[in-house]
């Protein structure tokens, strides 16, 4: 299958481009088994010019020093846990750190209520195991141990979602970078290269508490809201187009006036006040997060244009932006009608969205 076909690339396939012109003029000290230098990782990370004049696009808006504190937790013996609420951009995060670090972001472990140990370990082919006994053959490796042999960086997400009995298992991965295999009477022990990167919230449900032995083998970096309503405007904007290109939408981009007036209002709901502090606010149950925002407005172009005139418009947003707001059908009806009320309908020029979301209500 072309890359073309794919409908969303790993982030080492879509930046091949700049992560080859990283290294191509990346002359600083690289740790063993790094692809390139921490001051590499944190330019295409947070962007940058190079020399070669090619501009490095930024996949991450917000504090320079929590992305360089990241790294450098990743040179030492120690593993990352990318900690924040829902939509900060911590999976985002975690995938383009191990595509600069290690080339390869695919070392991947989803998080769930049913994961089991063998996804963290090692499982094994039953067919042959019946067949034959256990043996390396009948062996099926995990990428957590893939990523211990091949020295590179494996990616845990949602790491509180997993049982705690399970979530014990990394205390032995991180702490002696040693995989036993008893089955085999061996062991695999971890390359240069190799670390972990775990995402997790704690706004979820299912959350699980980790084990205090395994909170010490990590070192936690909080991802925080975008800081400004410019801030998230461009970071809304910035994916919004992305995704509107991946997906070859006949409208790609939104006005900017209409990914602010989004922004604004997930802000002002999130916050419980509008933004000049005048109004409080009664806040939704959801978590009206900043890629919740990003799906809104990419709901909203698909709208524009294949049932619109391929203009967005407050109509186009409508059902999605009053999805978005109302989780809990009863009490969110009621925060988000008061706040089409007492602030979307009182506000110049947002007449036409104000009339749009009621009758979507």
């Amino acid at each position: 299958m072309s890359d073309s076909a794919v409908l969303r690339l790993h982030a080492e396939v879509e930046f091949a481009a700049e992560l080859a012109a990283l290294s191509a003029s990346d002359d600083r000290p690289r740790p063993t088994g790094w692809s390139l230098s921490p001051w590499a990782v944190r330019t295409y990370v947070l962007g940058g010019s190079l020399p070669s004049g090619m501009e490095i696009t930024p996949k991450y808006i917000g504090n320079a020093r929590l992305i360089e504190i990241a790294i450098a937790t990743l040179v030492t013996d120690r593993a990352l846990l990318l900690l924040g609420v829902p939509g900060t951009a911590k999976s985002w995060v975690s995938e383009h750190l191990a595509a600069a670090i290690s080339g390869d972001s695919t070392m991947l472990i989803q998080g769930t209520a049913g994961t089991d140990e063998n996804a963290l370990r090692y499982g094994w082919n039953y067919a042959r195991l019946l067949a034959e006994g256990p043996s390396e053959a009948a062996m099926v490796a995990s990428p957590m141990m893939r990523a211990m042999q091949t020295g590179k960086i494996a990616r845990v997400e949602e790491l509180t979602r997993i049982g705690s009995d399970v979530q014990d298992t990394l205390i032995t991965l991180l702490s002696e970078k040693t995989l036993p295999v008893p089955e085999l009477d061996r062991e695999v022990q971890a390359r240069r290269g190799f670390n972990v990167i775990a995402t997790a919230n704690n706004r979820d449900r299912g959350v699980n508490e980790l084990s205090s032995a395994l909170q010490r083998r990590f070192n936690v970096v909080v991802l925080p809201t975008p800081a400004t309503v410019d801030e998230e405007v461009d970071i809304v904007n910035r994916r919004v187009s992305a995704l509107g290109r991946a997906l070859q939408l006949p409208t790609a981009t939104a006005p900017i006036d209409e990914v602010r007036r989004l922004v604004t209002i997930f802000r002002e709901l999130r916050d419980g006040a509008t933004l000049d502090g005048a109004t409080k606010l009664k806040s939704p149950s959801g978590s009206l997060s900043t890629a919740e925002a990003i799906s809104v407005l990419s709901h909203g172009l698909a709208v524009a244009s294949y049932y619109g005139d391929g203009q967005l418009r407050a109509g186009d947003l409508a059902a999605a932006l009053t999805g978005a707001v109302i989780k809990d059908p009863v009490a969110d009806r009621v925060v988000w009608l008061e706040y089409l009320k007492t602030v979307v309908k009182e506000r110049a020029g947002w007449k036409d969205l104000y009339r749009a979301c009621k009758d979507s209500v």
